[in-house]
């Protein structure tokens, strides 16, 4: 066995460790053999085969092992790969693509007790991490033995209980705290530690090493995941404009295709191209030298340096006109020359840039990557010779499309991006939220305008300003944009402008929900009543609540609820009444449905009573049970009375008592004790009206309805077979089976009275619980012979044993239960009705009387398993020898037989060879049971054999109709 297990692992370690050469992956049963063996034992395997990398630990090997995409932390590789250099070097930093933790992020922090290790690398010493049942005076047990998903433990430090118990109450507090958000440098503060600690431009895995550097945290397994959220409000606002340059490409290349505007300056380098038509023809591309002349042939050298493209073609059309008399030239200009421009202050990528001659200031912008988020848009300057000439207000183009101020350049411009000048936030209920720099003295309407505007949902006169002052810190400033004063507040660097929305709750209004076509508000008109809104049946769903509709209602003082009800129906026949009441604004109408449950309406309103409940004024909730059609808590309303419980609870039903009820009340006496008074309500004089016996209601009043004496649903029985009229009969209480049998018709000529099989619902149910216990234990016990065997070498009687459970535990699952009852029926038919010999019936009995049998079955450890015709004289010993005999396996010594109604019949003594067990009739069933203490000893075996067989015999006799 030892040999076998070495030649295992070794061919393991081949497999995965040799090199490339092997591809084989080790399957579970191969690394559980080489955890097995000691270090020793993997060291020598590992010298022997050329092998390095076993430690000796378990099995850890210098492999790094796959991690997948996720915030686990990497398995341990040494204490000193953990946090080395390379691992944290800026180039592996920044190459992997997952997400930085930047301020203000959210994260999700779980601590485990222990250091991770993976299936495979865990020492001896490693346990898995214990649950809450294995803790002991608030720390955990170290002798705790489980198992953890995804095949991995943690290994538990080796610390006092006192210790172990505060490093628990820390993960406790650090795991109650989440979700984590970060402050604004991406530091993160747990509970217990004195110092934040600092995470931003970390991913999550290497947050989470991180922590696991923290001495306090040393001893627990860190996993941080970073969540994705959208930020909201503040924390959602970005500097406006600088996504402009966010797409910029990494090469430029200005368009040549375009026309050469009027304006532009001729310059050294530009190639300037003449057509000569008429007398002369000739085309000549002329470039601009250094000196600033162009050299025409015919004409000689002409100065055009500086001069704008439309003064050049002026200039060379008129010379050519007046000195090539009948010669006309057409002036453009090919290539262009190149601009040299230097780009400095808060630029992306500043430096010096070689530009077309057709170049403004943004082109030159684009090509060195945009301004900087501290970079100014609205003072972008341009410089020329040391002289301002030009400044540029990029919220021009960005906000109304106006490039007129979009300067070309010259050959040594300096561009020039000062730092961002005054800013100030809005956000809220406006177009397009974000942070602007504004210029000189702005207004909080300034700021509104640069945002795009107020959205329609906008409450202008709401809004506010969030201010840092120096001396007070963060302040507040009520603003009414809807004012000239409020839009004209001055603002101040740094300021924040929040517009809030208007409340979503529509004003002057009324809500109607539940079971109606229209559900959702409408408009209150001073006067309306109930029947305005709901004017008719055709406005409520079928099997709505006519006699309860609940309106939900609030004082406008201080938003107190109040509950009243209606008789919709009454109201609809008078509309003046007072069932038909006033509403007011904020009026909540629920319509129920009278054949689903209430809670979900009912509930937020309970809900809003038991909020605003006190001492003085406890909760306005009344309830009544028992037999009305919708039982369960309502609202306590004013002057309340049994009628009107009743009427919310859906009225009496058809079992209910309707003489009187129990109402059970809770009175608090003198403040100290809460006693119970039971008051019998007279229920038919409190539906009438009488004012004495319609009772007012208390908050917790409990109305119980009971049921009419001897109440019960429609019971019946079921007769199949040989009887006269079979079917199924309606029985009265305490009806018995020879009344039925009777009514019936009484049985057939060819009836089988002793053979009948009689079934109860109920004892069904009893037999399906004792084979499900019989199957629980009979697994349990199967499981532990498998584990004995794969232990020691078991015997082939063993092993034939474990077979055998094996087969009985399949068959006992899929034995269904059939709850009979065994009787004898000539006895009961020949009782006298009514006596103790008869049967009681219950609802769901069945009675199957089959027809006259002439054959004997024969079932078990027999060679033929068969069923013979009945031969009268025969013994039991007979009908065995003529299905062959017992086999081997049978228990000669404890046959039994079925008779046909159901009564076993079983030996005492192994007799069946002599002549016992002549008393054989047609329909007997002879059952040769399994010899079960040839079997390991398992004493519910012979208690599975048994049910198998009965219940064998009693489903045959069923399923024969």
């Amino acid at each position: 066995m030892a040999f076998w297990m070495a030649s295992s692992c070794a061919i393991l370690l081949g497999a995965t460790l040799a090199g490339p050469a092997w591809s084989q992956t080790p399957t579970p049963e191969q690394l559980r053999m080489l955890r097995s063996l000691s270090p020793e034992q993997q060291r020598a395997l590992a010298e022997q085969y050329g092998l390095s990398g076993i430690q000796g630990d378990g099995g850890q090997t210098d492999r790094p092992l796959d991690q997948p995409v996720t915030s686990r932390p990497k398995i341990d590789q040494g204490a000193n790969d953990r946090w080395s250099d390379s691992a944290w070097s800026d180039t592996a930093m920044f190459q992997t693509g997952s997400p930085r933790i930047r301020g203000g992020d959210t994260i999700l922090l779980d601590l485990q007790l222990g250091t991770l290790s993976a299936d495979g690398a865990s020492s001896a010493t490693e346990k898995p991490y214990p649950d809450k049942s294995s803790q002991k005076n608030g720390y955990p047990d170290k002798s705790f033995s489980g198992t953890l998903p995804a095949n991995q433990t943690y290994a538990l430090p080796d610390l006092q209980p006192q210790d172990l118990q505060a490093l628990e109450q820390l993960r406790q507090r650090a795991l109650a705290a989440n979700p984590y958000r970060l402050d604004k440098l991406g530091r993160l503060q747990i509970p217990g530690l004195s110092q934040p600690i600092a995470l931003a431009g970390l991913t999550a895995d290497q947050a989470s090493e991180r922590l696991r550097r923290e001495p306090a945290l040393q001893y627990l397994t860190t996993t941080v995941s970073l969540l994705s959220l959208e930020r909201i409000g503040v924390d959602a606002l970005k500097p406006f404009g600088y996504d402009l340059f966010s797409n910029v490409p990494t090469t430029y290349a200005p368009a040549t295709d375009i026309p050469v505007p009027p304006e532009y300056t001729v310059g050294p380098g530009d190639a300037v191209k003449v057509q000569l038509i008429g007398n002369v023809k000739a085309n000549y591309t002329l470039v601009v030298g250094r000196n600033g002349e162009i050299r025409f042939p015919e004409l000689g050298p002409i100065s055009v340096a500086g001069m704008p493209f439309n003064e050049l073609q002026s200039l060379i059309e008129k010379t050519v006109a007046d000195q090539m008399i009948g010669t006309r030239a057409v002036v453009g200009l090919g290539e262009l020359r190149s601009l040299r421009v230097l780009i400095t202050g808060e630029a992306e990528r500043p430096g010096s840039y070689t530009v077309s001659g057709l170049s403004t200031m943004t082109n030159a912008l684009l090509v060195s990557g945009g301004v900087k988020p501290i970079g100014s848009l609205r003072n972008v300057q341009l410089k020329r010779n040391g002289r301002l000439v030009a400044t540029l207000d990029l919220y021009d183009l960005l906000l109304k499309g106006d490039a007129s101020k979009d300067a070309r350049l010259l050959s040594g411009d300096v561009i020039f991006i000062p730092p961002v000048g005054k800013t100030a936030g809005i956000v809220g209920e406006i177009r397009r939220p974000a942070i602007y720099e504004y210029k000189g003295a702005a207004t909080a309407w300034d700021l509104v305008e640069l945002s795009g505007g107020l959205t329609a949902e906008a409450a202008p006169h709401l809004a506010r300003i969030d201010r840092v002052d120096a001396e007070q810190g963060h302040v507040l400033l009520d603003v009414d944009l809807g004012s000239p004063q409020g839009r004209a507040t001055k603002l101040k660097p740094g300021d924040v402008l929040r517009v809030a929305a208007v409340r979503e709750t529509v004003a002057d209004s009324v809500t109607v929900s539940g079971h109606v076509y229209r559900p959702g508000p409408a408009q209150f008109r001073a006067g309306m009543r109930l029947v305005d809104l709901l004017p008719g049946v055709d406005d409520l769903k079928p099997n709505a609540d006519l006699h309860y509709v609940m309106i939900r209602r609030e004082s406008p003082q201080d938003r107190r609820v109040t509950v009243l009800s209606a008789d919709i129906a009454k109201a609809w026949a008078e509309p003046r009444s007072e069932d038909n009441p006033v509403l007011t604004p904020r009026d909540q109408i629920i319509v129920f449905d009278m054949e689903a449950t209430r809670s979900v309406l009912l509930d937020p309103v309970l809900a809003d009573l038991n909020r605003q409940s006190t001492r003085e004024r406890p909760s306005q909730i009344v309830n009544i049970g028992g037999n009305v059609r919708m039982p369960g808590d309502y609202p306590l309303e004013a002057g309340m009375r049994i009628a009107d419980l009743l009427r919310a609870g859906g009225g009496l039903d058809e079992a209910a008592f309707a003489a009187d009820a129990e109402l059970v009340r809770y009175e608090v006496i003198d403040g100290e004790s809460r006693q119970t008074a039971l008051v019998q309500v007279n229920l038919a004089a409190a539906q009438a009206g009488d004012p004495e016996s319609n009772i007012y209601l208390q908050p917790y009043d409990l109305l119980t309805i009971r049921s009419v004496p001897q109440w019960s649903s429609q019971e019946a029985v079921i007769l199949q077979g040989e009887v006269r009229f079979p079917g199924r009969y309606p029985i009265r209480r305490g009806e018995t089976l020879t009344s039925v049998i009777s009514r019936a018709g009484g049985l057939t000529d060819l009836a089988f009275a002793e053979g009948v099989v009689f079934t109860r619902e109920n004892l069904k149910e009893r037999e399906a619980q004792q084979i499900a216990a019989l199957t629980s234990r009979l697994e349990r016990d199967m499981a532990a012979m498998a584990v004995q065997r794969s232990q020691v070498d078991l015997q082939s009687s063993s092993a034939q044993s474990l077979s055998v459970g094996q087969s009985l535990l399949a068959e006992l699952r899929n034995t269904k239960p059939v709850g009979r009852l065994a009787i004898d029926l000539p006895q009961v038919l020949a009782a006298k009705p009514g006596s103790a010999a008869d049967i009681l019936l219950k609802d769901g009995d069945r009675l199957v009387v089959p027809r006259r049998s002439q054959e004997v079955t024969v079932l078990g450890e027999v060679q033929t398993a068969t069923s013979h015709l009945y031969q009268p004289g025969l013994s039991r010993s007979d009908y065995v020898g003529m299905s062959g005999g017992t086999t081997q396996k049978a228990d000669t010594g404890r046959i039994y037989v079925v008779k046909a109604n159901g009564q076993v019949v079983a030996s005492s003594k192994s007799r069946w060879f002599g002549d016992a067990g002549k008393d054989i009739r047609p329909g007997d069933t002879i059952v040769v049971p399994v010899d079960t203490e040839r079997l390991p000893p398992l004493p519910m075996w012979s208690a599975v054999t048994t049910i198998i067989y009965n219940l064998a015999v009693a489903v045959a006799a069923v399923n024969s109709f």
